[in-house]
């Protein structure tokens, strides 16, 4: 409880420094207030076409973001068990990470165009995150563990929960939370170059060519939302398979 007040009171903070600085600069151009941002967001609300929007980008970077998940996963696992697939991705690994995300966007469009672009850039940001964090928390594991649940002949699920899930669990979930909010941020951000028809993207565009600011906060709101809720929906889903799994 103490928690949520104390992250309330931060929020509430930096939304009065906004709306003193929006006052300060006095240009709904350069600047609109956190409550000219709000009013405009109620407004999109009750469009079909705002909402046609949110679950065509929406559907495209949580893909890519599950496709990344479970292509670094496995990639991890194999690198953990296998030192020749180690050093054969990790330079690949270490370029994806460098990589600019406008620079493989602009070339990204001409392999799958702009409608799922933002699928293939999800994946190619998730891939080293997870990968790293999770061969990281292979690296890691307490081998004792498993030596001990192999003289006590423990049954292969419950090795599987007590030994490797319970140990691995935290860096899955580290690199998840950062994976989908870097999903949404570049999945977002390819729309935006790519400007497919009908997605987020297309609209942060349109706002930035009308000078319509109101409409690019209020975009802008949407996507922090939309990146915050499926981060905590998606934990909150790992933590529920954790327990099934633990009751095996």
């Amino acid at each position: 409880m103490k928690k949520t007040l104390i992250t309330a009171a931060s929020v509430l903070f930096w939304l009065i420094v906004w709306q003193i600085v929006s006052v300060c600069v006095n240009s709904k151009i350069l600047l609109v207030s956190p409550i000219d941002t709000i009013c405009r967001l109620w407004e999109l609300l009750p469009s079909a076409d705002f909402w046609s929007s949110i679950f065509f980008s929406m559907a495209r970077i949580l893909l890519g973001f599950l496709l990344g998940l479970i292509i670094g996963t496995a990639l991890a696992v194999l690198s953990g068990k296998f030192a020749i697939i180690r050093t054969l991705f990790s330079p690949l690994i270490s370029a994806m990470k460098s990589i600019p995300v406008a620079s493989f966007t602009i070339l990204a469009l001409f392999w799958v165009g702009s409608e799922n672009l933002s699928v293939l850039v999800s994946i190619l940001i998730c891939v080293p995150i997870v990968c790293s964090n999770m061969l990281e928390g292979i690296d890691n594991l307490d081998k004792k563990l498993d030596e001990m649940a192999t003289v006590f002949k423990i049954p292969t699920g419950r090795r599987f929960a007590g030994v490797y899930l319970s140990q691995l669990l935290p860096y899955f979930r580290s690199a998840s939370r950062l994976a989908i909010g870097l999903s949404w941020k570049s999945g977002v951000a390819a729309e935006v170059i790519g400007i497919p028809d009908g997605s987020v993207g297309e609209k942060l565009f349109m706002s930035k060519i009308y000078l319509e600011t109101a409409d690019l906060f209020a975009w802008t709101l949407v996507v922090i939302l939309l990146s915050f809720l499926c981060e905590k929906l998606f934990i909150f889903a790992v933590k529920l398979v954790q327990k099934r799994v633990e009751k095996m």
